[in-house]
């Protein structure tokens, strides 16, 4: 993102297409209380910082909780912010205006044949790629408060498209790579 100083660290997603498209739909739709789960090095909690929001940062690596307060550190946001080690929504309280997941997506076969190295189990989503995106999506409506949003980056990989109709997700961003499609759902709070 334009501004902003990531830092890539050891063991931690480094930002790509993926989290820069996210980025932009956070730019453009995240407000109030930010729940940035997955973090990573922190990208799009910064990118919600930076718009004035109140940030949780939460990731299942103690790694990537150091590096998400390192870059948000570099980039000068350090109010309002709280770093938590979770996995998922297990250690998360409260409820936020916006829920921001870029989880790993990919069908292991896929990312294994694209990534060899197994540094990039940060990649692999399970068989079919939906194995967190499916706890999201069963999870993610209670921890959202009653006029609040999920921004959930998929890929065609995983069939995006079924969570646009099961779920009434609109898709807010949408690019071709030469492999693949990558979304970003806006999923509004179930009444």
């Amino acid at each position: 993102m334009p501004g902003l100083r990531i830092e890539v660290c050891k063991n931690v997603y480094d930002p790509r297409e993926d989290s820069y498209m996210l980025a932009e739909a956070v730019e453009r739709f995240a407000f109030g209380k930010v729940l940035d789960l997955g973090t990573g090095t922190g990208i799009q909690g910064i990118t919600a910082a930076k718009k004035g929001c109140p940030v949780v940062f939460a990731d299942i690596s103690t790694a990537a909780i150091r590096c998400a307060r390192k870059n948000a550190y570099l980039n000068g946001v350090k109010s309002e912010l709280e770093f938590v080690q979770s996995e998922m929504f297990s250690k998360i309280s409260g409820t936020f205006d916006t829920i921001i997941f870029n989880p790993p997506y990919l069908p292991e076969e896929e990312a294994v044949d694209r990534y060899s190295s197994l540094e990039n189990t940060n990649l692999f989503g399970g068989a079919d790629g939906r194995r967190l995106i499916d706890r999201f999506l069963l999870e993610y409506n209670k921890f959202l408060n009653a006029n609040g949003i999920a921004l959930l980056v998929e890929s065609s990989f995983n069939n995006y498209e079924n969570d646009v109709k099961m779920h009434g997700a609109e898709i807010v961003q949408k690019s071709h790579y030469s492999f693949e499609d990558i979304v970003v759902l806006l999923l509004r709070k179930r009444r």
